[in-house]
């Protein structure tokens, strides 16, 4: 019965770990990828720095948190 109930509660850690790494991996895409087309092309490039900024920040983040639910 103990045996089964930390395998239910690794494999829940294992997914929530999962969904943190996709978050991060959304973020990075969405802000930082996205947030690069504009500063090439030169059109308010402040605004999409800090869009590149804020998506590097917070994919790190998110990523901490997912690599923190695994390692406890």
């Amino acid at each position: 019965m103990a045996a089964e109930n930390n395998d239910k509660k690794q494999t829940r850690r294992e997914k929530l770990a999962g969904y943190f790494y996709d978050i991060s991996k959304l973020t990075y895409a969405a802000l930082v990828l996205g947030g690069i087309v504009p500063v090439l092309t030169k059109t308010n490039v402040r605004i999409n720095i800090l869009a590149i900024v804020f998506g590097i920040l917070m994919s790190y983040v998110f990523a901490y948190f997912a690599n923190k639910i695994l390692k406890s």
